[in-house]
């Protein structure tokens, strides 16, 4: 996945910056609240919400297949992806959040996550504040590289910034940026209809399973036509566009942890490699070998 890099270069440097070489500045750029792994996390998230400022920033990693427990927060919460994939339920959708894209996660909302591959993420928590007027809803933005420069310096501020100073001037824009930011459709929503809650559960366990409508319909006592009907009012789609969609999310997580588009496409439930790879390009825009790949291996400063 392309990544634009257009920060400021350093005095007296005229050469191209190498990805590698970005990659490391960053890393050490972050390292000022850095934490490593689910349960350091977890401790930094709670202490950092008691923080008397409106934001509180960190940097955490978390190993390949680890998980959250399921937990809310008292503040609102934005996670930046860096490296790696995050698949995340929460109570209003499931959502898969590759390298370059950030997760807005109201306060209260209940949700657990899941790493594929070695994950790597920025997070702010944010009061929530009815003259900010932020959404209400869990949001999943393609982040600027904008927002991903005012992330950068976000969580190597002071926990007690000056508000009043450059500092709070940085967050205040990134909050703003993080609003303006359009939201893109990488998630499937769990329908509260505790029947179909059921039937989406099982999907989302086994995405590869080819049961049909017919037999949910039954499970369910329900006719054919009437599961159809709920569904697409509670979701906006078909079943059969639910599950399409679900699988998508999972391969996208599943190539973002390494895997092979052979391997996936098959577990994922389809035929044939080159069928799955012609749903990718149709749904993301980009075969599934592309989309999560640096366009470019050496990024020029400007």
């Amino acid at each position: 996945m392309h990544k634009s890099a257009a920060k400021t270069p350093r005095i007296g440097s005229s050469r191209p910056m190498t990805v590698a070489t970005r990659r490391k500045d960053t890393a050490e750029l972050r390292a000022y609240h850095r934490q490593e792994g689910p349960v350091a996390a977890a401790n930094c998230a709670g202490h950092l919400q008691t923080i008397a400022r409106p934001v509180a920033a960190m940097t955490a990693t978390y190993p390949n297949e680890s998980t959250s427990t399921r937990h809310l927060h008292r503040r609102d919460q934005f996670i930046l992806q860096i490296t790696g994939v995050t698949a995340m339920m929460t109570e209003r959708g499931h959502f898969v959040v590759p390298p370059g894209h950030g997760l807005w996660i109201p306060a209260g909302v209940v949700h657990q996550s899941r790493a594929w591959g070695e994950v790597e993420a920025q997070t702010i928590y944010v009061t929530p504040n009815r003259e900010r007027k932020a959404s209400d809803t869990c949001r999943l933005i393609r982040a600027s590289s904008l927002v991903e420069a005012l992330m950068d310096e976000a969580v190597r501020i002071p926990e007690i910034y000056d508000q009043n100073g450059r500092d709070g001037t940085l967050i205040e824009f990134l909050l703003t940026e993080i609003a303006r930011m359009p939201e893109v459709t990488l998630h499937v929503q769990v329908p509260p209809d505790p029947r179909l809650g059921e039937i989406c559960k099982a999907v989302l366990v086994d995405p590869s399973s080819n049961l049909t409508l017919d037999h949910w319909a039954d499970k369910c006592g329900l006719s054919r036509r009437t599961l159809t009907r709920l569904f697409r009012r509670e979701t906006g789609q078909s079943f059969s566009g639910w599950r399409q969609r679900v699988r998508l999310l999972e391969a996208l997580a599943r190539l973002g942890a390494g895997e092979t588009v052979t391997g996936v496409a098959l577990d994922v439930g389809y035929d044939s490699p080159s069928a799955f790879a012609a749903m990718f390009k149709r749904e993301l825009g980009a075969a599934p070998r592309h989309y999560l790949r640096w366009t470019d291996q050496e990024v020029a400063l400007r």
